[in-house]
C-alpha cells in the first residue's frame, strides 16, 4: 500500500509541475513578427502541416513536457541527496 501511495504521489507531482508548465512556460501573448510567420510557414509546409499554428502547438507542449521532466528530474534528485543526508546523520546519531 505505501509502494501504492509513493508512486502515485509521484505521479500527483509530475501532474503538478506539468500544470505549472503549461502555465507560465509559453509565449503565446505575443504575437508573431513576419519573419516568425514566414518561418513557421515554411518549416509547417516542410514537414506537411496545413496550419502552423497546429505545428506551434505542438511544438510548445512538447517544450512544456521537457521542463516539466527536467523540473521533476532535479526534484527527485534533491529529494534523493536529502534522504541520504538525513538517512546518515540519524545513523551517526
Amino acid at each position: 500500500m505505501a509502494t501504492l501511495v509513493r508512486k502515485g504521489s509521484k505521479v500527483v507531482l509530475f501532474l503538478c509541475l506539468l500544470c505549472l508548465s503549461l502555465r507560465y512556460v509559453h509565449s503565446y501573448p505575443y504575437a508573431w513578427t513576419e519573419s516568425e510567420a514566414i518561418a513557421w510557414s515554411r518549416v509547417s509546409e516542410w514537414l506537411g502541416v496545413h496550419d502552423p499554428e497546429d505545428l506551434y502547438f505542438v511544438v510548445w507542449v512538447a517544450i512544456e513536457l521537457i521542463v516539466a521532466v527536467l523540473a521533476y528530474s532535479l526534484i527527485m534528485y534533491l529529494w534523493r541527496r536529502y534522504r541520504g543526508v538525513f538517512k546518515n546523520r540519524c545513523a551517526n546519531r
